[in-house]
């Protein structure tokens, strides 16, 4: 990706907006239990940004502290989980790759917490499979 990349988004209903600009810092495929509960969904895939290359265009997320070492913004209307941050990363924040305007921009480079993935998923991309996170509880 290159340094001019930019990036758009928001949520369910329109109330929550945001961009980001620049190179991602990660791209990761989550399979832990707290990502699949807290999106309804098998897998969830963030894309991670320097807090400073991000801008809220519209309205904000509600925080939700998800667990004792991260939390996780949702639109306050409609429920779109929108990003996750780690405590011990305060300068970096992932928006869920589900509510980017063109999720194609998102390019994936691994798998977390494979041990936890749900057996009937494949993961048979050639992406790397962590048997953990990259800043959390691992």
């Amino acid at each position: 990706m290159s340094q001019d990349q930019f990036y758009t988004g928001g949520c369910l209903c329109g109330a929550v907006r945001f961009e980001a600009r620049g190179e991602a810092v990660s791209t990761s495929h989550c399979h832990c239990d707290m990502c699949r509960r807290a999106s309804g969904a098998p897998v969830v895939t963030f894309i991670g940004f320097k807090v400073d290359d991000t801008t809220q265009t519209k309205g904000a997320p509600k925080i939700y502290k998800s667990s004792a070492f991260a939390a996780r913004g949702f639109c306050p209307d409609c429920g779109s989980q929108l990003t996750f941050q780690f405590d011990k990363h305060p300068e970096r924040v992932s928006f869920n790759v589900g509510c980017l305007d063109n999720p194609e921009l998102a390019q994936p480079t691994r798998h977390l917490f494979a041990q936890e993935a749900i057996s009937w998923m494949k993961m048979d991309d050639g992406l790397p499979h962590q048997e953990g996170g990259s800043g959390g509880r691992s």
